[in-house]
């Protein structure tokens, strides 16, 4: 049985639903949405590959995504403290994807929104609205909490959007889907730069929808 909430989990959750019905919440609202994503794989092995300047970026319009995946090294690793071993599930899904043979439909209106912090949380919400989701079969919504960090920063020559926590979900069942849910922050992520990156896709692991928040600068 679902266990309730507790308090300071439904009092987040309460204040990302009003933050989202007022269309002041970090969001996607308004926002185009990125037209591809690029997912770069770094082990927690390699500090030189976090470090590289010639890191794949990303061509115009889309957006990046940064897992780092646990290496050989275990927790003595130099990059072990932000590692995810959902990166490695990621990593082998990726491998798996099939390319389209056929044109797919246009891409789904996705919505996805970061809410303000609470007790060690972060409330997201990923929202799908469209009466044409049935044309894709079974999907998998994807909601991950990134640290953006900027080029010069944290010992990364280029900017990374560093996955801190994923939520999957799936929707398997058409219809209008929605999910607001807080989100546990890793020690040592800088909340100000904290957004979120949303996706789904198909049984065939194809993205058919995408949507990025976007925060304004918060006042020191």
């Amino acid at each position: 049985m679902k266990q309730p909430l507790p308090f300071w989990a439904a009092a987040l959750l309460l204040v990302l639903h009003q933050a989202a019905s007022a269309q002041v919440s970090c969001s996607s609202e308004g926002q185009a949405a990125p037209t591809t994503l690029l997912e770069r794989f770094i082990s927690a092995d390699c500090e030189a590959c976090w470090a590289d300047a010639h890191a794949t970026l990303p061509p115009p319009g889309a957006v990046a995504l940064d897992w780092l995946v646990p290496g050989t090294m275990g927790d003595d690793a130099p990059l072990s403290a932000a590692a995810r071993h959902d990166g490695l599930d990621r990593k082998q899904a990726r491998a798996r994807a099939v390319p389209p043979t056929i044109p797919l439909p246009p891409p789904l209106p996705l919505r996805v929104a970061r809410g303000p912090m609470l007790g060690g949380y972060v409330g997201t919400s990923i929202a799908l609205q469209s009466a044409h989701e049935a044309a894709y079969g079974p999907l998998t919504a994807w909601l991950a909490l990134v640290e953006t960090i900027p080029a010069g920063s944290d010992g990364t020559a280029v900017e990374r959007n560093l996955v801190r926590n994923t939520l999957v979900l799936d929707w398997s069942t058409p219809g209008e889907h929605s999910e607001i849910r807080p989100l546990s922050v890793p020690a040592g992520a800088q909340a100000a730069r904290l957004r979120v990156i949303g996706w789904v896709e198909d049984a065939s692991a194809r993205v058919v929808a995408m949507a990025q928040s976007v925060c304004a600068p918060e006042d020191d």
